[in-house]
């Protein structure tokens, strides 16, 4: 995958289909520290200890329509790449978390991508799921809560799909907020 939303959208569509109710996607990116970091957490059902050992094989998939998993993996790859790990922590009935990291000035680290486009699809497509976006770099950061989508909705008392252009464009301002150095 050539951006690094695409890997987070391909991750939290697993939580979604793994029941999970509550979706927390972290990101941080510290110059400082060259250190770019993704964690994405969830309430789902979780994995055994045996299928985490697994889902980084990309001939491995819960999915019965396809018999190759591929997000994980290409996700690892990417990781190890730019001198950094893909963690995953699971227990069954307690949820899954996702830790990858990244060297912050590798060379080889996709572009993180359209992450208000990305978020904003997930709320929509996933009304039930209660989503928490954080993103910190070393001197700011911006937090999303799909909580406020549904209550400007309510609010102006109109459909998802007319907020969609207005919670994109307001994403993509505080996410350049925060890469700003002023």
């Amino acid at each position: 995958m050539r951006e690094l939303s695409l890997h987070i959208l391909d991750i939290v569509t697993n939580s979604i289909e793994a029941a999970a109710t509550r979706v927390i996607i972290w990101i941080e990116e510290s110059v400082a520290k060259n250190l770019f970091s993704i964690t994405i957490r969830d309430n789902g059902r979780g994995m055994s200890p045996e299928t985490v050992a697994r889902v980084t094989d990309p001939f491995v998939t819960s999915r019965s329509t396809r018999s190759v998993g591929m997000g994980l993996p290409l996700l690892r790859q990417a990781a190890l790449a730019c001198n950094g790990e893909l963690k995953i922590v699971s227990q069954p009935g307690a949820g899954t978390e996702v830790l990858v990291t990244f060297q912050h000035n590798s060379l080889n680290r996709a572009p993180l991508g359209d992450m208000a486009g990305t978020l904003v699809n997930l709320v929509i497509a996933a009304p039930e799921v209660h989503f928490l976006y954080g993103h910190r770099t070393d001197c700011r950061y911006f937090t999303f809560d799909s909580f406020w989508f549904y209550g400007r909705m309510a609010e102006l008392d109109c459909s998802q799909y007319a907020l969609v252009e207005p919670a994109q464009a307001l994403i993509r301002e505080k996410l350049q907020a925060v890469h700003s150095l002023g």
